[in-house]
């Protein structure tokens, strides 16, 4: 059988294999070009961004003016030297910087968060693996000067509480240019940046100066909003901000009980949604969430941590947003947060990413596909069309 076959590839014109060969090389080609590069132009296309009320009876001049169009998403996790294999370190940062600059170029975003765990080995990484993981986010992330990008800090870029230092926090600061209590400004809007892991309440040198920011900026904001309980003595000497309730970014979500409340499809699987949270570990403690939600009363709370999307109402009218993870490691469905938001109001959309098993069952059938293309050139196996002609002339003869 098999000489007979390999026969019959020997007879055939050395035209006609070469011809069938460019053909398998340019199959191959497409079904890679597309499933590597095209499908995330095809997907992220879809999505588009949310209206905000009163969007909808302005001309595009006074929209692109007065709304601020943010991309939000959390937790990539790019691998480090230690427990980064390089095959799913390229994979996954491939899949990552097509996603973010298919991104850009379609949407145009004016300002992209990042809500922390940017590098998974931060917390313990060396100083010349440090900079070869910033090397490489600069890269899979950079950005037109068009495009601000603001990144908070999570606990696998600087440690656990019990594992982060001043060395690791000023290391982070000095490449993100971030500081817990940093306030953002654009378009009137107030983002506040809290690094939720020196929220922990102990008194330690980062979390003193970390909740001493935090006491000042919410001060300077209850003043520019002229809340009752700020007197003008109290107030004269305060730099006003634009009278916007702002909006916090940070890691770790404020306190739940678990997931158990969530749904969506991207939201946690059904056998992990009742897991109790842990404080300070999973979520923020009931009494650091108290003082956030008190020393700002925010309209918005922008969180990731979790790998797992969810929404929750904080004191019966406080959203917060808990942000999936961006990275197919952490999940087969990744997606980011679309925002159109001004001074008062605000519209989120969620744009999903191309599903892995999906891009896994294109790859499956074009790989099929090929084989069956490949055995029937080589008349190991009869195509369908000459196999119903002979059926047809065998009934003929009978």
């Amino acid at each position: 059988m098999l000489s007979s076959s390999s026969t019959a590839v020997k007879n055939l014109p050395l035209k006609k294999r070469l011809c069938f060969l460019l053909k398998l090389v340019c199959f191959v080609s497409s079904v890679l070009i597309f499933c590597e590069f095209l499908i995330y132009y095809v997907v992220i296309f879809q999505c588009r961004w949310p209206n905000v009320k009163g969007g909808t009876h302005m001309s595009e001049k006074e929209t692109s003016a007065s709304v601020l169009k943010a991309i939000i998403l959390a937790d990539t996790h790019l691998l480090g030297e230690i427990k980064g294999h390089w095959l799913d370190k390229l994979r996954r940062e491939w899949q990552m910087e097509r996603s973010f600059q298919t991104a850009l170029w379609l949407l145009q975003p004016d300002i992209v968060f990042i809500l922390g765990d940017v590098f998974d080995e931060g917390k313990w990484s060396s100083p010349q693996a440090w900079a070869d993981d910033v090397r490489r986010f600069r890269k899979m992330f950079k950005h037109s000067v068009f495009t601000e990008l603001v990144v908070v800090a999570g606990n696998h870029d600087i440690g656990f509480h019990y594992e982060m230092t001043t060395y690791k926090v000023n290391r982070f600061e000095k490449v993100f240019n971030f500081t817990s209590g940093k306030l953002i400004t654009r378009k009137g809007i107030n983002f506040v940046l809290v690094n939720s892991v020196a929220m922990e309440g102990d008194g330690c040198a980062v979390c003193r100066t970390s909740e001493a920011k935090l006491v000042a900026l919410s001060h300077q904001l209850n003043c520019s909003q002229q809340k009752p309980n700020h007197s003008k003595k109290r107030c004269s000497d305060v730099e006003k901000l634009p009278a916007s309730e702002p909006i916090l970014l940070q890691h770790y979500p404020l306190y739940r009980k678990s997931d158990a409340e969530c749904t969506g499809e991207d939201s946690a699987p059904p056998e992990e949604k009742n897991i109790p949270f842990k404080e300070k570990y999973d979520v923020l403690s009931q009494e650091a969430s108290q003082k956030l939600l008190w020393w700002f009363q925010p309209r918005l709370i922008l969180s990731g941590h979790t790998h797992s999307a969810c929404e929750v109402l904080h004191a019966g009218k406080i959203p917060e947003i808990s942000v999936p993870s961006f990275s197919w490691r952490n999940r087969n469905n990744p997606s980011f947060i679309m925002g159109s938001i001004t001074p008062t109001d605000f519209s989120l959309q969620k744009c999903f990413l191309p599903f892995e098993s999906r891009v896994f069952t294109i790859y499956c059938a074009a790989g099929a596909l090929l084989v069956i293309l490949v055995l029937a050139h080589v008349q190991l196996l009869t195509p369908p069309f000459y196999f119903a002609q002979r059926l047809i002339s065998k009934h003929k003869a009978v």
